[in-house]
């Protein structure tokens, strides 16, 4: 895989990875009570650990059914307490030809680093990784920090498994100038905060893409989404899979987030 395409998978993982998770989601309030960004708060905690993580993520990309390209990425995902985001490192495992590649996301700033030429390039999230993943959507993501979010109402929905689900769906806007989509619309079952579909939005209005959030399981103390289904908003016959797996806790140097100590990084 060469560079240019290797930078455009990461962001989407940032995106569709949320937020702190004190592992016991709270009992559920009722339904009619809850506000639109207390819904967000809380479906961020279903999808990220409130502790310093790393997970394997395994992303295929498909046309038609048929498997065209893959990547194997390890994501090390740290909360940034002062700004409430997350600061990630990723690291290409698969295929071997871009085995050691990182990208670093700080803030609103994401890195490329090729070990090969030892240099650092500034990318966009919106880059594409692999199908229809970009690099922001690889990368850990408090959506409850980053847009602002409205109820629109309540929908029976079917989800990945076309078993139908009671969802919120709210309509996020954003609250700050660098957020990765425009707009998302996104869909969380009620009682459990679970999300089931988000629709996301470039800058003129057109809707990209849409995902599922399915396979829940147990990882680090509560159930979370153990794959993402990515489908071309233009043509459904594109498909990208994440799946995500062995999540541990894990203590993360700071040093691991600069980009001027890349360079240097040893990952056992």
């Amino acid at each position: 895989m060469k560079m240019k395409e290797c930078l455009m998978v990461v962001f989407f993982l940032v995106f569709l990875l949320g937020f702190n998770s004190n592992l016991s989601i709270a009992a559920s309030p009722d339904p009619e009570k809850v506000s639109a960004q207390e819904i967000i708060t809380r479906s961020d905690q279903v999808r990220n650990p409130a502790k310093p993580f790393r997970m394997m993520s395994q992303l295929i990309e498909y046309d038609g059914g048929v498997a065209r390209n893959e990547l194997t990425l390890i994501i090390f995902s740290k909360e940034d307490k002062e700004l409430g985001q997350y600061k990630t490192l990723v690291r290409y495992i698969e295929p071997l030809r871009d085995f050691g590649k990182l990208v670093l996301m700080n803030g609103s700033q994401m890195w490329f680093f090729d070990p090969s030429s030892k240099a650092s390039v500034r990318i966009s999230p919106q880059q594409r990784l692999i199908g229809q993943a970009s690099e922001g959507d690889v990368v850990t993501v408090n959506l409850a920090t980053d847009y602002k979010a409205e109820l629109l109402g309540t929908e029976t929905l079917d989800d990945a498994d076309r078993k139908p689900k009671i969802c919120w769906h709210l309509d996020l806007a954003p609250a700050r100038d660098d957020t990765i989509y425009s707009r998302v619309e996104y869909w969380v079952e009620q009682g459990t905060f679970y999300p089931v579909k988000g629709k996301f939005y470039a800058d003129s209005g057109r809707l990209l893409k849409i995902a599922y959030y399915h396979r829940y399981k147990e990882q680090l103390d509560t159930k979370r989404p153990g794959e993402v289904i990515i489908i071309d908003a233009v043509n459904t016959r594109q498909v990208t899979t994440m799946n995500f797996s062995d999540y541990r806790y894990q203590e993360i140097p700071e040093a691991w987030f600069q980009r001027e100590f890349l360079p240097h990084l040893k990952i056992e």
